[in-house]
């Protein structure tokens, strides 16, 4: 996003992808639910005044103000950059909920900074770094640990509810991989199936993945290339094989110890 007349995609396209979300219904739309990713990437870059202008920074924070506070947003039907010739519509966005995320790397030095100048004095509690972890750092993070990291006054203002998430628990990874429409092992099934073959995962090679991507400690992301990295070659080689009743993953193939185990299906005879 950047502010609007410069390179990039203007803040109001926002609505224009609810608008679209919800049909074109108009009504629909004033009562959607708007989440903005990545907001710590528009953070001021430093504290000091450039004399540049902060168009995907700054920028965009204060152009985000207007809509977050409730207006009559004009935006174009069919997105793109307004123009005095293309009809636009109206679109309240009062009771509009907005959901602004993001990572916001780093922010828990900001706030071990903070809390660490409480801590000076006698009769003080001390707790260092090292008794604090990242978790229960950003479960400390206060509007002036936001304003530290960038983010502008008036854009927290409108933001009145901070909730830091926890990492994803084993049982919340594992569901991930069984449980949605579009879950990974129900991909990797059903294109198994369209080569005539019964793809089957094993509970411990599933747990062997959860504890893999709990290593890496980036979420729900690293579950696909790890899947990736066990279902690549297999993928490739499974049009070639022949009589391939079901292949089973064990963890074992998951660690890269073993080969996955293929079970043949028997040749009909043919008569004589």
């Amino acid at each position: 996003l950047t502010e609007a007349g410069y390179v990039g995609e203007d803040v109001e396209n926002v609505l224009v992808r609810l608008y679209h979300a919800a049909d074109g219904d108009v009504a629909q739309a004033e009562i959607g639910i708007i989440y903005i990713d990545e907001i710590d990437k528009v953070a001021r870059r430093d504290q000091s005044t450039s004399i540049t202008r902060d168009v995907s920074g700054e920028g965009v924070q204060q152009a985000l103000l207007k809509i977050l506070e409730g207006t009559i947003a004009n935006i174009p039907p069919e997105g793109g950059r307004k123009h005095p010739e293309q009809k636009l519509l109206s679109l309240d966005t009062k009771n509009i909920l907005f959901i602004c995320g993001g990572a916001f790397e780093g922010i828990d030095r900001i706030v071990q900074s903070r809390i660490g100048k409480k801590g000076m004095g006698f009769g003080a509690e001390v707790r260092g770094r090292r008794k604090m972890g990242y978790y229960e750092l950003i479960s400390a993070v206060e509007p002036e640990d936001l304003l530290r990291y960038g983010l502008i006054p008036e854009l927290i203002g409108r933001l009145p509810v901070i909730t830091p998430l926890d990492r994803l628990s084993r049982e919340a990874m594992k569901s991930v991989l069984l449980e949605p429409k579009n879950a990974l092992t129900k991909q990797y099934i059903k294109l198994f199936e369209m080569e005539n073959a019964r793809l089957t995962f094993e509970n411990a090679a599933l747990e062997k993945m959860v504890d893999r991507a709990m290593e890496r400690d980036t979420g729900a992301r690293a579950l696909r290339s790890i899947m990736e990295k066990v279902m690549t070659d297999l993928m490739y080689d499974l049009p070639d094989m022949k009589n391939v009743e079901e292949i089973v993953i064990s963890p074992g193939v998951v660690s890269g110890d073993e080969e996955p185990k293929i079970i043949h299906s028997k040749p009909e005879r043919k008569s004589a």
